[in-house]
């Protein structure tokens, strides 16, 4: 499907892996610019013809989401859209953890995503762009010893309802995307932390009811890419699970 995404700006933190890493693709594939703003990033990120742009820098304060979309707008011209993806569950939790770890938690998953569409807000208006807050189910079902991450993952759904409104006179359209269990590097990094990766994966697996497998990231960029197309233009302040079931149906079907 020609999602009319050609010649584009599409923005993706944390684009040069897993998750980020499979929008980063399908924004090729439709013909798109991805913009890629990952510390790790290669120019293997946006293929070997270099078609987009990749900004290796880490968002850590205001200053950094506003040099980044100074570069993308010097760069590129324009901003489509934005998909803050970044973000990595550090187990900062109440018990476990301590005040300090926690604010620093959601510098590392939430603060940012608050920067950079602020500092991008004229060129989304001037597009009428389209935003998308890449979630996670840890924020409606909790998970434990992740006081950090989910508060920052619930505060991405709160926000993303919030923007809806207020970027409603600009024709703005802000959604998000709540994946669960994902087959991603470093899921399977997390899985290789037991003393039987394969026995913990055919335990996660068999309560996912949709076939009983993990979630392809490309079927979470398959979704993103929907959501920033005009294929979805009446479609905002929605939250979209992309988990086989995993959240809302019984896992024991």
């Amino acid at each position: 499907m020609d999602l009319g995404l050609k010649d584009k700006v599409i923005v993706i933190t944390g684009g040069a892996q897993g998750i980020g890493a499979a929008i980063t693709e399908m924004v090729l594939e439709e013909g798109g610019i991805p913009v890629v703003i990952d510390p790790h990033g290669s120019d293997q990120s946006i293929t070997s013809d270099k078609k987009g742009l990749l900004i290796k820098k880490k968002l850590v304060n205001p200053e950094d989401s506003e040099s980044a979309i100074s570069e993308v707008v010097s760069e590129l011209g324009r901003i489509d859209s934005i998909v803050n993806n970044a973000g990595i569950n550090d187990q900062v939790g109440l018990e476990e953890g301590n005040p300090n770890a926690f604010r620093s938690s959601l510098e590392k998953n939430l603060t940012h995503c608050y920067d950079l569409v602020h500092f991008a807000l004229p060129y989304l208006k001037k597009a009428k762009g389209t935003v998308v807050n890449i979630s996670s189910k840890t924020a409606v079902t909790g998970q434990g010893k992740t006081s950090g991450y989910t508060a920052s993952k619930g505060g991405l759904l709160a926000l993303t309802r919030e923007w809806a409104v207020e970027l409603l006179p600009y024709s703005i359209r802000v959604n998000a995307v709540i994946p669960a269990e994902v087959n991603t590097p470093l899921y399977q990094q997390w899985l290789n932390s037991f003393d039987n990766p394969d026995k913990r994966l055919k335990e996660v697996s068999s309560n996912i009811p949709l076939e009983n497998r993990l979630t392809k990231p490309e079927e979470i960029a398959s979704t993103v890419g929907f959501l920033i197309s005009d294929k979805a233009s009446h479609i905002t302040g929605q939250h979209i699970f992309v988990d086989g079931g995993y959240t809302h149906l019984d896992r024991s079907l």
